[in-house]
């Protein structure tokens, strides 16, 4: 477990946006907590829809309040499930953060008593889709 402040804040963030999680259906609440360029952290829940792939994940959630908040690179992420031990984004979430982070970006997957495992970007999502701007 990592006790750096800074990363102990990044993770009590994600928790703390777990909180705030709509999940009736699965009931399987996820918050995520993004330290961008800008040194600001950014928080996302996940939000269920009854008509199920029109909800969205806490990490795009983090990705959009990271955008609307001016910042457009992913220094570091941690992301933490109520139900499991540890959370990896899903492959689509993936996708997101790489488009706005780098291969060395710090992935840290969290349980309630903080981070339990970190990678990088390039170890979550090895031979990432990628193209020229």
């Amino acid at each position: 477990m990592l006790n750096e402040p800074t990363t102990h804040a990044l993770f009590e963030a994600a928790r703390e946006a777990m909180g705030f999680a709509h999940a009736p259906y699965s009931k399987f609440p996820v918050g995520a907590a993004i330290r961008a360029e800008d040194g600001k952290v950014y928080k996302g829940a996940n939000i269920e829809n009854l008509s199920f792939p029109q909800g969205w994940c806490a990490e795009p959630s983090a990705i959009s309040a990271m955008v609307m908040g001016g910042a457009r690179q992913i220094k570091e992420i941690a992301v933490i499930a109520e139900k499991l031990a540890l959370c990896p984004p899903c492959g689509g979430c993936r996708q997101k953060i790489a488009e706005f982070a780098s291969a060395e970006t710090k992935v840290y997957l969290c349980d309630e008593s903080g981070v339990q495992k970190v990678m990088t970007m390039d170890e979550l999502l090895p031979f990432s889709f990628k193209t020229e701007l």
